[in-house]
C-alpha cells in the first residue's frame, strides 16, 4: 500500500485490498469493513470477541466466521477475517479496518478524516461537523469516519491526515492540570 499505512495493519489491510481488487469486490467489502467497524463500537460482546487473551486462535476464528457468515458476508471477507484470527490478530481488527478505508479513499481522491466525540452526534451535528471538517481539510471528497469516546468529557478530537485538531476537555484538563504542577 503506498498510502503509508504502516506495521501489521497496512500489511494486512494491503493484502485484502489487493485480493479485493484482484476479485472486483472493493467496494462491497470496504462497506462489510465499515459495518464491522461500526459493529464493533456499539457491540461489547464482539469487542470481548476481538481483544480477547482467553479465548484460542480458534474459538477467535469460528466465532468470527460464524458471526459474519450469519451476516451474509462476502466469502472473501470471511475468509480473510478467519485467516486474521488463525494468525492471532483479531485484536488489530480495528486498525486493518481503519488502515483498509484509508487505502480505499486515497485511491478515489478522497482525504480521509476522523472525528471522535465524547457523545453521539445527531444528524444536524453530524451535518455541521462534516461541512466543517471538508472545509478544513480543503476537499469535498472526504472519506469521515466517526466515533465515540466517553472519556473525552466534551468536545472534538479531528484527524485529517497526519494533522490533528484536539478541543477535548480532557485534554484542556490535562493542561491546565500541567501548568499548575509548572507553577507549583
Amino acid at each position: 500500500m503506498s498510502s503509508g499505512a504502516t506495521g501489521l495493519a497496512g500489511r494486512y489491510a494491503g493484502a485484502l485490498y489487493a485480493l479485493a481488487v484482484d476479485s472486483n469486490k472493493v467496494d462491497s467489502i470496504h462497506d462489510e469493513l465499515g459495518g464491522l467497524g461500526a459493529m464493533l463500537g456499539e457491540s461489547q460482546d464482539l469487542k470481548k470477541l476481538v481483544e480477547s487473551p482467553i479465548l484460542s486462535r480458534g474459538e477467535q476464528q469460528a466465532a468470527i466466521i460464524a458471526i459474519m457468515e450469519k451476516s451474509g458476508a462476502d466469502a472473501l471477507t470471511v475468509k480473510f477475517l478467519g485467516t486474521l484470527a488463525a494468525n492471532g490478530r483479531l485484536s488489530a481488527l480495528p486498525r486493518v479496518i481503519q488502515a483498509f478505508q484509508q487505502e480505499h479513499a486515497r485511491r478515489r481522491g478522497q482525504v480521509s478524516a476522523e472525528v471522535i466525540s465524547a457523545v453521539a452526534l445527531d444528524d444536524s451535528r453530524k451535518a455541521v461537523v462534516e461541512k466543517t471538517v471538508a472545509r478544513l481539510a480543503g476537499s469535498d471528497k472526504l472519506s469521515l469516519s466517526m466515533r465515540v469516546d466517553p472519556s473525552l468529557i466534551g468536545g472534538l478530537v479531528v484527524r485529517i491526515g497526519s494533522r490533528m485538531i484536539d478541543t477535548s476537555i480532557k485534554t484542556k484538563l490535562s493542561r491546565l492540570e500541567s501548568a499548575m504542577k509548572g507553577v507549583a
